[in-house]
């Protein structure tokens, strides 16, 4: 069984448990490997710290044989912060510590070649790690482009309301994007919306700017990380958390990447654990699209509705409306008249582009131009980008 929040500390089962498994994960020299081959050799915990020295070395080493019969000093800290921890949080909010071979860990990461020996989880009570069989990562840029952004949001919100859970990293851009769009699809008995898998502990929210995001999720979804309470933000551990993120899902669905993306971690631990891996593709000048462009070379499926998605991986697709029209869709005949506003939108095209250039494909005056740039930017329609360029926004 996981140790829960509503498990009593004072429950001499649960706290012996609790503080065999944090004395395991937290012995200096091992790690989730070594600790797995011990589990592996003498059953619980429990039973590994039984065991000789003589009996220890015949799977790891000396020295970290000794380790294991020594107890961390911080030990009995340790287990106190987890154990208030567990006491659950003023949003209501559950909280749970699921270690390895329990019935609540997640069964797709056990699959993976690096599960990690225990994961802390915070949530809503209706929702748990076993509810993830339909389920997508999205990654992407932290500093997406705008559309980038809102092709995040729209995906994360359709893929939701057809009933897939969208897994992401809370992190600035995409990911936040992501979360919210499927924050946005949430209902009255919804399935399990989002999941954010962090690096750091749950006693912190990073970054900062995403700590109502992360209530948010938490009262609605579930907040992951196998990281102990009290670990601040290191560079190492956000690379090292992806490998859940693709784990814990059927694919990964990059939105916007740059070629030096982290978001191409996440893609390539996706393919060796045997997942799909899924590209929006985006403009050509546009640095944050190579990334994706690279992993469609490579062999991802270019993604231009979520319909693509669900055709790929067999998904039920009822629930899914249906796809969005292309620029091309509904066409009423070819002598129809395009009404102005059509027309600058067909002018902007879905490039990045320069009030100059624009007065070049219509041969409009500039004020005409600011004025129905303003309208369509107020409607969502057109972005305004840094260096005085306009992009059109489309719905995913």
């Amino acid at each position: 069984m996981p140790i829960e929040g509503s498990s009593t500390p004072s429950d001499p089962d649960d706290s012996a448990a609790l503080v065999h498994w944090l004395r395991l994960t937290r012995t200096p020299g091992i790690g989730d490997v070594c600790g797995r081959k011990l589990l592996a050799a003498f059953g619980l915990p429990g039973a590994i710290f039984e065991q000789s020295q003589a009996a220890l070395r015949q799977v790891v080493t000396q020295a970290q044989a000794a380790a294991l019969h020594q107890p961390p000093a911080a030990l009995p800290l340790w287990t106190e912060q987890a154990q208030q921890w567990l006491l659950g949080a003023a949003d209501g909010s559950v909280r749970r510590i699921v270690t390895l071979g329990d019935a609540a860990y997640p069964s797709a990461l056990l699959q993976t070649a690096d599960p990690p020996l225990l994961l802390y989880v915070m949530g809503a009570a209706e929702f748990d790690l076993t509810q993830l069989e339909r389920s997508i990562a999205m990654v992407g840029s932290r500093n997406p482009t705008a559309q980038g952004s809102a092709n995040a949001r729209a995906f994360a919100r359709a893929l939701v309301e057809a009933g897939v859970t969208v897994v992401s990293g809370l992190a600035l851009g995409v990911d936040g994007a992501s979360h919210q769009g499927a924050l946005d699809a949430v209902g009255d008995g919804a399935p399990l919306a989002t999941v954010a898998v962090v690096g750091t502990g749950l006693d912190r929210v990073y970054p900062a700017r995403h700590r109502e995001l992360a209530h948010q999720i938490a009262r609605h979804g579930l907040i992951v990380s196998e990281f102990p309470l009290g670990t601040p933000p290191l560079t190492q551990n956000f690379p090292k958390r992806n490998r859940i993120l693709a784990g814990l899902t059927r694919a990964t669905l990059v939105v916007e990447a740059a070629l030096q993306s982290g978001s191409l971690i996440t893609a390539r631990l996706a393919v060796e654990q045997g997942r799909e891996v899924f590209a929006i593709p985006g403009s050509i000048h546009s640095p944050q699209s190579r990334g994706c462009h690279a992993l469609i070379r490579q062999g991802a499926k270019l993604v231009e509705t979520v319909r693509d998605i669900f055709d790929d991986l067999r998904f039920d697709a009822q629930a899914l409306a249906p796809a969005p029209a292309g620029p091309d869709a509904a066409e009423t005949g070819g002598t129809a008249q395009m009404a102005p506003g059509d027309a600058l939108l067909e002018a902007l095209g879905y490039d990045p582009v320069s009030l100059d250039a624009l007065g070049a494909r219509t041969g409009w005056p500039v004020a005409r131009l600011q004025a129905d740039l303003l309208e369509f930017e107020l409607a969502g329609e057109v972005a305004r980008l840094p260096g005085g360029l306009f992009q059109r926004r489309t719905n995913a």
